[in-house]
């Protein structure tokens, strides 16, 4: 399928970050009550079944999806995924999903200054301008020296920095894995991470929760269904200015789902990190149509 169908790419690409919200917040439901590694290893585990099962019956195999050029550096970026997710979830619980969110929406900025020394991208001023304008947002947002700062408002950027890390390992090894590939180790590399050490930390899911657990698990799946596609549909310069509906979807959870508060400083930091982060997608999209002309 050709990618000009802006569109429905738009739409998929809208989906999946409600269904992303919306597992975000089953995700800081259940890791109220469990431990977090428990929470992330059952997702996992129908993680990674979905992503056999989707190798297979794509007609390519499971032997041949799971050939690439880079084993070591698949297998760490998996492993990376699934610590950052289980950061991340922590943040849900200690800080709240909107201060979360807020933060994290940074990640693409620190993938634009990790770029050039990791991957040897070029980095023209106008982008580097717009991480620091994006990393003054954040600031605002952590309100460093002031009485409600927290060293736990740091979690969600660790998370941040350990998920830009992975999207930028992601794009090296794009270089010679085609995109299933990086999505079949993403899950079985990090199925093995995670089950190596959540057995240490289990805590016994009961009663209704499993059902709060399937619905994890599958908005889990269908939000990466409905992401794949929209990629496949559509480039990713008309799809990926939505992503950051998901900072939009995640808040209304927050505030009317959990009594989360939304202040005035984190609506300000929010702002200026998204508006950094578009600018940044839009020098892109300038770039790409320079460069054919």
């Amino acid at each position: 399928m050709q990618n000009n169908n802006a569109r429905l790419g738009i739409i998929l690409m809208l989906s999946a970050t409600l269904v992303f919200a919306i597992q975000d917040g089953l995700s800081r439901q259940l890791a109220d009550k469990y431990n977090v590694m428990t929470v992330v290893v059952i997702r996992y585990w129908f993680f990674a079944a979905f992503v056999v099962a989707w190798s297979y019956f794509q007609g390519h195999g499971v032997r041949k999806v799971a050939q690439t050029a880079h084993p070591i550096l698949q297998a760490l970026r998996g492993m990376l995924l699934v610590a950052e997710i289980c950061v991340a979830i922590t943040a849900y619980t200690v800080i709240g999903l909107i201060e979360t969110h807020a933060v994290f929406a940074c990640y693409p900025l620190i993938v634009i200054a990790l770029s050039g020394p990791l991957l040897g991208e070029s980095v023209g001023w106008r982008r580097w301008l717009a991480v620091a304008v994006g990393f003054i947002g954040v600031v605002i947002i952590l309100r460093p020296g002031s009485d409600v700062f927290s060293l736990q408002a740091l979690v969600p950027l660790l998370a941040a920095v350990m998920f830009a890390i992975y999207s930028l390992l992601t794009r090296y090894v794009a270089r010679k894995d085609r995109a299933m590939t990086s999505l079949f180790w993403t899950g079985i590399s990090g199925v093995v991470g995670i089950s190596l050490i959540a057995p240490f930390y289990w805590t016994p899911m009961v009663g209704t929760d499993w059902w709060w657990m399937a619905a994890l698990c599958i908005t889990g799946v269908l939000g990466h269904f409905l992401l794949i596609k929209a990629l496949e549909v559509a480039d990713a310069g008309s799809t990926q200015p939505f992503a950051y509906f998901h900072l939009v979807f995640v808040s209304v959870i927050g505030l009317f789902i959990f009594g989360e508060s939304l202040d005035l400083m984190i609506v300000v930091g929010a702002s200026i990190i998204v508006a950094s982060g578009l600018f940044t997608i839009w020098r892109a999209h300038v770039n790409r149509h320079a460069q054919k002309s």
